[in-house]
């Protein structure tokens, strides 16, 4: 067999690769589980992709935001986020401008007529700040709030320090209660012991 990291020729019986530490052991697994070439599934590549209806792309993108944790409530957050970074990042580019083309003016060097150009370049910076504005009333008002669960529904309401992908907790009632502990050799011997010292 040969490695498919570092291309060397290995023992069949090996489970690891000499050369590179590779888990060959895996690689035979995957080879023999691996379905043939006329189980192929169109319906997951990107062919399949392009002639998804909007609706249906839509609920896979979801899906697929939900597969990564990100939440309506973490996109609502990041929009906030990127309001407050950009309206604040504007506010400053139009300090420095109004501060650097005061400068510029007030030394007397610029051309003549293009004082008045200079003055008001600093208005290049309200561009960024109305994005920020127009991010911050998305993510305050515009953008959907989570659905809190209902009591009737069969999810138990989460107060908001829960994680909603938290596990339960797991019920180990039916396995009964255990006979001893597992420290329990080690502390019955540890009072032997300073007994024995004690005497000697």
């Amino acid at each position: 067999m040969f490695c498919p990291r570092c291309a060397s020729e290995q023992s069949d019986d090996l489970k690891f690769c000499k050369s590179c530490g590779a888990n060959l052991f895996a690689v035979r697994q995957v080879l023999d589980t691996r379905e043939g070439a006329g189980n192929f599934d169109w319906s997951k590549t990107w062919v399949a992709d392009m002639f998804l209806s909007p609706g249906e792309r839509k609920r896979r993108e979801q899906e697929l935001e939900l597969q990564r944790g990100i939440t309506p409530d973490v996109k609502r957050r990041n929009e906030i986020k990127a309001g407050i970074i950009c309206g604040c990042s504007g506010a400053g580019v139009a300090i420095f401008l109004y501060i650097f083309m005061q400068g510029i003016i007030l030394s007397g060097r610029a051309a003549p007529g293009v004082d008045e150009i200079l003055s008001r370049l600093w208005v290049a910076g309200v561009i960024p700040i109305f994005v920020g504005i127009a991010l911050l009333i998305s993510g305050l008002f515009v953008s959907k709030k989570p659905d809190a669960p209902s009591k009737d529904s069969g999810s138990p309401v989460l107060g908001p320090s829960k994680d909603v992908r938290a596990l339960r907790i797991g019920d180990t009632k039916h396995f009964g209660e255990s006979d001893f502990s597992v420290t329990e050799d080690t502390t019955k011997h540890l009072g032997k012991l300073e007994d024995s010292d004690k005497v000697s």
